[in-house]
């Protein structure tokens, strides 16, 4: 059977929506995590039925919380920051861990209290919530796949590549660029 190229696009904008329906109902598309893990849409449903109890946690670079956009509600504390050194083998910008992130989270939340952790789209905030779990936090989420989703891979369109399958920014849930003193990271010298 031959396809052509309308309706190849048609099949993959099918997929697309497919795959954007399984994350909206809770489904994460990302097959990687733990029971502590939910996609976006589920964290600011829960978040809304308890904005007291729930903590929203982003460990992005600052950079990232400030200039992409960032949940109103999120507290800032990098797991990582966005060195000025590039790496020449990598192909990529430095990122040193921010070696006083669980002290840091410790001293803004309580061990007892409900963390949804987000990053950029799931892997920093995967590897966010296994230290804080090993620090001692009983409940702390994997918010799967973060704040700008994953990418579409659609060759050939002019979207291929931007994260806007899923995610906070993505899911309808609300987000800004505008920074509140008491969220945001102040670095520690």
């Amino acid at each position: 059977m031959k396809i052509s190229a309308k309706n190849g696009l048609f099949i993959a904008a099918v997929l697309v929506v497919a795959s954007w329906q399984i994350s909206a109902f809770g489904q994460s598309i990302k097959n990687d995590r733990t029971q502590f893990s939910l996609n976006a849409r589920s964290a600011y449903a829960r978040w809304q039925a308890a904005p007291k109890k729930i903590k929203i946690l982003d460990v992005r670079t600052q950079a990232e919380y400030i200039f992409v956009g960032h949940a109103p509600m999120a507290y800032n504390i990098p797991l990582m920051f966005l060195s000025a050194e590039f790496n020449t083998e990598t192909k990529r910008y430095d990122m040193p861990f921010n070696m006083n992130f669980v002290a840091e989270v410790k001293a803004k939340f309580q061990e007892n209290d409900t963390l949804f952790v987000m990053c950029r789209s799931g892997s920093r905030s995967a590897k966010s919530v296994k230290m804080l779990q090993k620090a001692g936090f009983k409940f702390v989420y994997n918010i799967s796949d973060g704040f700008e989703g994953s990418k579409l891979i659609m060759p050939g369109s002019y979207k291929n590549g931007r994260r806007i399958i899923n995610g906070w920014k993505n899911s309808g849930a609300p987000w800004t660029s505008k920074v509140e003193a008491e969220k945001a990271y102040i670095r520690k010298k």
